[in-house]
């Protein structure tokens, strides 16, 4: 791991963790949640957004200007706005993708989830999605969140990654299997 990654991680941690406490005081991890959401769809549709958190043209009072009329417009909650505000004035902005994964670990958590990154060859039916979670569920044990994207490359079967553990049924891996199977005989 490189060093810049883990102290991003460190300081995203950090402010989660006071961000979680407070909205968990508040009894407002339901709207916690929802600010999750829209943060991450902000930052997923708006390059500008993306470069003002991680660009250090901008200055602390554009930063700060900038997140409270995104917060305003988005509607997020006070402790999350105040939150950000506080970030930007101590240019911390950066974290912002770090502190929104550290923040859904932590309401999962609470939860008793679990999250599982699947990746398959096409889109998943709403049956599939829900039989894949019913049965991760029964071999682990807890609620299963699933997070799934789509790599057309895979060829067939799916990746699944559910915390360090890895299950990859794809055709691709399979090929490549057999590509080094092949390699090692001839």
């Amino acid at each position: 791991m490189s060093e810049p990654a883990s102290i991003s991680r460190g300081i995203a941690a950090r402010y989660a963790s006071a961000i979680f406490e407070l909205a968990k005081e508040d009894n407002a991890l339901v709207a916690l949640e929802g600010d999750i959401d829209t943060l991450r769809g902000a930052l997923a549709q708006s390059a500008d957004l993306r470069d003002l958190i991680s660009s250090p043209v901008y200055g602390r009072d554009e930063q700060a200007a900038a997140i409270a009329a995104v917060a305003q417009k988005a509607g997020l909650s006070g402790f999350v706005t105040n939150s950000l505000g506080l970030m930007a004035a101590k240019r911390r902005l950066f974290v912002l993708p770090q502190l929104l994964d550290a923040l859904s670990a932590l309401i999962s958590e609470e939860k008793g989830e679990v999250h599982a990154d699947v990746v398959s060859a096409k889109a998943l039916t709403k049956t599939q999605s829900d039989k894949l979670a019913k049965s991760l569920a029964a071999s682990i044990g807890k609620d299963v969140k699933l997070n799934a994207t789509v790599d057309e490359t895979l060829i067939g079967g799916l990746v699944v990654k559910v915390g360090s553990k890895m299950i990859d049924t794809s055709i691709r891996s399979k090929l490549n299997s057999l590509q080094n199977v092949m390699k090692e005989v001839g």
